[in-house]
């Protein structure tokens, strides 16, 4: 079901702090913005980037710095969905970085659980896609033949 206004604020507000400690490339508030459950997940756009646990999206987050120069998220589209204590954030954007000197700007999805302890609002699950670019408007699936 749809958030309530104070709900999504809330959440919002969570999401958009994450991708500010993602910029700035804070990986200690990355990671405390994360529940410190062992099973939390994040799957990211490269093939092999399936992380589990905190530290290991810490790890993660520190393989895309590494490989960047910059990198920055902007979302111009969300909706906030809830049941009980659980929120989930749908975003479309783009992904604005800075690789061997020169910058790129990809379309970027995000999916991200969220879950409320205490009065924060902290990631649960978190998944972050770039639509297949090879795939045509109005195709589900990419023809072998390309």
């Amino acid at each position: 079901m749809k958030a309530d206004a104070k709900t999504e604020a809330a959440v919002i507000g969570a999401f958009n702090r994450l991708w500010r400690a993602y910029e700035t490339r804070d990986g200690d508030s990355l990671s405390d913005m994360v529940v410190p459950d062992p099973e939390v997940v994040l799957y990211g756009t490269g093939a092999d980037e399936k992380r589990i646990g905190v530290r290991q999206i810490k790890v993660q987050f520190e393989r895309d710095w590494s490989q960047s120069e910059a990198a920055s998220l902007r979302f111009n589209w969300h909706s906030v969905s809830m049941a009980g204590g659980a929120a989930l954030v749908a975003a479309d954007g783009a992904a604005h970085v800075k690789v061997g000197g020169q910058e790129v700007t990809m379309p970027v999805r995000a999916t991200i659980a969220f879950e409320r302890r205490g009065e924060r609002w902290l990631v649960a699950q978190m998944h972050v896609s770039t639509p297949a670019s090879e795939q045509s408007e109005g195709e589900s699936w990419t023809p072998p033949s390309r």
